[in-house]
């Protein structure tokens, strides 16, 4: 996913995204873990996507900060 792409979508869209992003991590660690599947780079691929999506809404969340 791209950074431009992430910066188009609202706060609300932002946070639900994360946490579809968490619960796919979650379920994809589980089953490398039980032996089911071995894509790492799909693994490695949800931590930078979710890496993203913290990244901008930290700086959204700085950027109201100084505004104030």
């Amino acid at each position: 996913m791209k950074a431009e792409k992430i910066r188009n979508q609202t706060d609300e869209e932002l946070q639900h995204q994360e946490r579809d992003l968490a619960d796919q991590l979650f379920k994809l660690k589980f089953q490398l873990n039980m032996g089911q599947t071995e894509s790492l780079k799909k693994i490695r691929g949800l931590r930078k996507d979710i890496a993203r999506v913290k990244t901008i809404l930290g700086e959204r969340e700085r950027a109201a900060a100084v505004k104030k």
